[in-house]
This record gives structure tokens, sequence and C-alpha cells, in this order.
């Protein structure tokens, strides 16, 4: 990805019917809010703000116990692939502005979708507290926004959602950094699948630069396309509170920058998902003015450049 020629598509995800509470489904506004499309148009990029998806529910899909609110998550996840994979498919960058972690079930079968056609792997970056590789017979919860990367690698079909035979993920092209909350059958699905997972350990460890050049020099040998997810409940809960599955722990907000930057100086990134954002649960906009400066991040401003906030 350019990201100075490369034109940005936002696509708002109003979605929260994933998750086990309400709130996320405000995020996308929350985000504009917070400036996000004037910050990118002042980094020099073209965007493009294409509005919220508003999919009536997949009347054709079951109620299924194990998977709450399937006709609308699944409504959801068909727009969104669809969506995705048109701005993919027409030189943009999808910026999904989100909304619970479910609609990576359709943001990345859109970029899977586009990636099978221009004949490049497609390798995902999942930042978050959660492995989100559950599937509707071993979640404790039932809560879709536990699933999607299982949904994505062909591990947990919910129904007909999309087709059986999309282009699915490799889940060795999955790259999981700062879980630190997993349920015990998940924890056996990501070993028995080769999910790359980095946990806090990890990046306590190995530190957060020596991880990413590991990730992008898998990516770059193959020649590969990277989604990046970015979840809010990544960062440690005292950096950004707007989040309704809070894990104490998480990444500091240098770590996160040094992330972010490091993505843009890579140039491999060819879309995004921000997440999770509940703005019921923030703090006077914290959690949003962050993930906005994360993105701005990813798309060439440097922390030195930050500008000073009064106080």
């Amino acid at each position: 990805m350019n990201t100075q020629s490369t034109p940005i598509t936002l696509i708002g995800v109003p979605l929260e019917e994933g998750s086990g509470r309400r709130g996320a489904g405000m995020g996308p506004t929350a985000l504009r809010i917070a400036g996000i499309e004037t910050t990118l148009i002042e980094l020099g990029h073209r965007v493009t703000d294409s509005g919220d998806l508003r999919p009536a529910p997949a009347a054709d899909l079951p109620d299924d116990p194990r998977a709450h609110n399937l006709k609308i998550v699944g409504a959801f996840t068909r727009a969104l692939e669809a969506k995705v994979y048109d701005v993919a498919s027409s030189g943009g960058f999808p910026l999904i502005l989100g909304g619970d972690h479910s609609l990576s079930m359709g943001s990345v079968s859109g970029m899977a979708r586009h990636a099978a056609e221009v004949g490049r792997p497609l390798f995902v970056l999942w930042l978050d507290a959660h492995s989100d590789f559950n599937s509707p017979a071993t979640s404790p919860s039932g809560n879709i926004h536990g699933m999607p990367v299982a949904f994505f690698c062909g591990e947990a079909e919910i129904a007909n959602v999309l087709q059986a035979d999309r282009p699915l993920v490799d889940p060795t092209k999955v790259f999981q950094v700062g879980i630190r909350s997993v349920d015990p059958r998940e924890r056996e699905e990501i070993r028995e699948h080769g999910v790359n997972v980095f946990d806090m350990r990890s990046l306590d460890e190995q530190g957060v630069a020596a991880i990413m050049r590991k990730v992008l020099d898998t990516v770059s040998a193959a020649n590969g396309l990277l989604h990046v997810s970015f979840d809010v409940d990544f960062l440690d809960p005292d950096i950004a509170p707007g989040v309704g599955t809070t894990v104490p722990g998480g990444a500091t907000y240098r770590e996160a920058h040094l992330i972010m930057e490091m993505l843009s100086d890579s140039s491999l990134v060819s879309s995004l998902d921000l997440v999770e954002l509940n703005p019921f649960l923030d703090d006077r906009g914290k959690s949003a003015r962050v993930l906005v400066e994360m993105a701005a991040s990813l798309f060439g401003r440097r922390i030195f450049d930050r500008p000073t906030r009064a106080a």
C-alpha cells in the first residue's frame, strides 16, 4: 500500500449484536466525532466516507442459540464482505469503523476474495486481548464477536452466512499480538491450526519491534496482502477504557504506536478494522481519540509530529 496514493474509504459498521452488551454500535459515530476523516486528510490522503452500512436482517438464516443474533450479524457480514471487496478491487483502502469484532467475518472475507483474485496470499494481524477462535460448538457465551478468526479461517461455519466455497485465510498466516484472554478450548484450536500467537509475555520478553519484524518479513517474503484488525482492548484499559471486554495488562500507548509506525514503514497494509469501541463506557471520548491517533500513525504521522493537546 502506498498510503499517499491509495484512496481511503471509510465504512461505518454500527454492529453491536455480536457482543454481549450494547454500545459498540455507536463506535463509528464516535470515531467520526474524534476526527478520523479530518486527520487523514491533513496527512495528505484522499478520503471518502461511504457512511454506515444498514443491511436488513438476513431472514434466511436460522435462529441459533449457540450463535446469538445470527440474522443481524449475518446480514452485516454479507454487506461488509461485498463492500470491502468492491473498495479493494477498485484500488482503494477499506478502513472499517466498528462496531464489535464480529464485523471482521465480513471485512477479512472480503479481503480474502480480493487477494484470491489478484493471486496473492492474505495475512491477518490481529491486535487484540482475545484470540476470537471460538465456534458455535465451542463458545461458552454464544457471542459471535468471539468467533471471527475461526470463521474466516473456515473453522466455524455459522449456517450459510457466506458461500461455503469462499476463499479462506490460512490459519498459519494469522498473527495474533497482545493476547491475554483465551478460553481453554480455544487454546487447543489455536495450537492445532497453527495460528501464530504472541501474547503479552511474548511482548515483554521479545519486544514489540522484534515481533513486528518477524511478521512483516514473513508477509513481504510471500508478497502478501496484510489486513490489520485493531481491537480497543489490545490497549491497556488505563489508556482506552471505552470497551466492553477490558482485560488488564494490555499494550502501552508507545508500544501500540510503534506497531502502527512499523506497519506504515512497511507499505504492506491493505485494509484496517477499528473495532469494539463502546463510547457509552468511554471517558469523554478518550478511547476514540486514541484510536484515531493509532490510525494516523499507520497512515504516516510519527509520534514526534503529534500536536500537544491543551489540558
